[in-house]
C-alpha cells in the first residue's frame, strides 16, 4: 500500500486470494517474479496480493494456497473471457448470503468521449440488502441483513470485497484513484453498507503506455487524460463495477465446505422479481 500511494506504481501482477493465504502467495510471486527475464540484479520487489476471509466455506486455518497454486495461476494467465462465480479466489466466497464469487463487467465509451475501456473484476465476499437495478431482491427473497431485531455477527452484512479496476486511459495514479473511489459507488448501488467489519478495497490501473513513467530525463515525459475528460470514465466505472458483483452471484454455484453449504442465489426468482418491479437490463 505503502508503494502504490507514495510511487503510484505496481511491480507485480494483483493476486487474489484468502486471508490466510496473503503470505503464501506473496511470497510464491516474489519466487517466481525473481526468475522472469531481466530480474537478475533486482533485489527489492512489493507483491500486490488482495484478499477476503472465506472461512465461512473454506478451511482457512490450514492455508491451502501453495506456491505451485500461485504459479499455475500465473501461468495460466491469458487474454479473453475471465472465469466467472466459484472459481478462484471466489471459490469459498458468500455476498447477500448466498454464493458469492468472481465477477466481472466492462464499458466502452464512445468514440466522442474517447473511446476508452473500463473493465472492473470483484472478488464479492460482503453481505447487505441486495438489490439489482434498483428492484429490492434481497427483501423480496426474504434474506437480507438485521431482517430480525437482534441478529448474530454473520447476519449484520459483515464480509469484504476486492475490486480491481483496470483502463487503458491514459490516467495518472492521481486520476487513478479518482477513478478507483466512483467503484465504490458501484458497490453501494447493490445494497452494501460497508459494514462495521467490511474491508473494501479499490485497486485501479492503467495500461497505457504514456503515463509509463521515464527512468531518466533523456525519455519523454507521460501523456494524461484532463480532468475535465474523467467523468465518462466515472460513469463507466460505476456502472461496470455493480454489474460485475451481479455477475459473481449470478454465475456462481452452490459450493460445500467445513460442513455447510451455501446456496446460489435462485435466477429464475431475482428474473420474477426483476420483471414484478419492471426493471430492464441497461
Amino acid at each position: 500500500m505503502t508503494q502504490l500511494r507514495e510511487l503510484g506504481e505496481l511491480e507485480t501482477p494483483i493476486l487474489l486470494t484468502c486471508t490466510l493465504c496473503v503470505w503464501n502467495a506473496a511470497d510464491a510471486l516474489v519466487g517466481w517474479m525473481l526468475e522472469q527475464p531481466g530480474m537478475g540484479n533486482v533485489r527489492s520487489i512489493n507483491p500486490v496480493v488482495a484478499e477476503t476471509n472465506d472461512g465461512t466455506l473454506n478451511a482457512i486455518r490450514a492455508r491451502p494456497v501453495r506456491a505451485e497454486h500461485v504459479r499455475a495461476a500465473l501461468g495460466a494467465a491469458s487474454v479473453g473471457r475471465v472465469a466467472e462465480g466459484s472459481v478462484g479466489a471466489g471459490t469459498g466466497t458468500v455476498a447477500f448470503g448466498w454464493k458469492g464469487g468472481i465477477g466481472t463487467s466492462s464499458r466502452v465509451l464512445p468514440t466522442a468521449l474517447g473511446g476508452w475501456t473500463v473493465g472492473v473484476l470483484v472478488q464479492s465476499n460482503f453481505g447487505g440488502i441486495l438489490q439489482v437495478l434498483g428492484a429490492p431482491v434481497g427483501k423480496e427473497l426474504g434474506q437480507y441483513a438485521y431482517k430480525r431485531e437482534s441478529q448474530p455477527p454473520a447476519d449484520r452484512g459483515d464480509g469484504s470485497i476486492v475490486m480491481v479496476v483496470a483502463t487503458d486511459a491514459p490516467l495518472s495514479d492521481r486520476n487513478l484513484e479518482r477513478l478507483a473511489a466512483r467503484a465504490i459507488m458501484g458497490l453501494a448501488r447493490t445494497g452494501s453498507s460497508a459494514s462495521n467489519g467490511s474491508g473494501d478495497y479499490v485497486l485501479a490501473f492503467s495500461t497505457n503506455p504514456k503515463v509509463r513513467r521515464p527512468m531518466s530525463a533523456r525519455r519523454l515525459a507521460t501523456e494524461e487524460l484532463a480532468n475535465e475528460e474523467m467523468s465518462a470514465l466515472f460513469e463507466a466505472a460505476v456502472e461496470s463495477t455493480e454489474e460485475a458483483i451481479y455477475n459473481s452471484l449470478f454465475a456462481a454455484t452452490a459450493t460445500t465446505g467445513n460442513g455447510r453449504t451455501v446456496e446460489a442465489i435462485p435466477l429464475d426468482k431475482v428474473r420474477a422479481i426483476l420483471d414484478k418491479y419492471r426493471v430492464t437490463s441497461r
